[in-house]
């Protein structure tokens, strides 16, 4: 998707290879490069989920700039390059959920949101490279669930994006759309990006 007309003075770095998150960010009318992290996750580990999401996104983000740095010099470039990196993990019951170790995995956790609920903390961190100035934060929300019949957590398996994502959560996948309560909080923050947040961090490092 085209930037809507308007010509930013800034270049924009997504360092996330989630789908979701390019998609989010091109619906806040954003053009931007893609760049991902080379960061052993579970090397990082804290207490707290907050913790936990800010210093994954803090690695990416520290990964993605050593390597910039290794291709160019930027001081040469007039125009700032903004990096945006984010991490997002689930948490139910107090226990932090990354991505599931494999189907039997995603199968309890999705089977342990049916008819309860999870939250999602989630980081963003936003960092102009140009003049090193750096802003992060997190966000929360919480998500109930309706009974999540067994053949419908079969479907999900078996189609295998659950695999790939923090809890085996997709809130927006038409399968489980029909089984979500309600959502407090952003949906967009789910996905991995809250388009406020993120607003409000790029402004603040520009």
């Amino acid at each position: 998707m085209e930037a809507k007309n308007c010509p930013f003075n800034f270049k924009m770095i997504l360092g996330s290879s989630s789908i979701a998150r390019r998609n989010i960010l091109s619906e806040m009318g954003y053009e931007f490069t893609l760049m991902s992290a080379d960061i052993d996750e579970k090397s990082i580990r804290k207490e707290k989920p907050e913790e936990l999401v800010m210093a994954l996104a803090e690695a990416k983000a520290d990964s993605i700039v050593s390597k910039l740095q290794s291709i160019n010099n930027q001081d040469k470039d007039e125009m700032p390059t903004i990096l945006i990196a984010a991490d997002t993990v689930v948490v139910y019951e107090g226990v932090v959920r990354e991505k599931p170790a494999n189907e039997k995995e995603a199968r309890e956790f999705i089977r342990g949101y049916s008819g309860g609920h999870c939250a999602t903390v989630g980081s963003v961190i936003v960092t102009n490279i140009k003049t090193g100035v750096r802003k992060g934060e997190w966000d929360r929300v919480e998500i109930y669930f309706h009974k999540i019949p067994d053949e419908i957590i079969d479907k999900l398996i078996e189609e295998g994006a659950v695999l790939h994502v923090a809890g085996a959560l997709i809130i927006e996948h038409p399968l489980i759309m029909p089984y979500v309560k309600q959502v407090v909080g952003t949906t967009d923050s789910v996905m991995g990006l809250p388009k406020a947040l993120t607003e409000k961090l790029i402004k603040e490092v520009l």
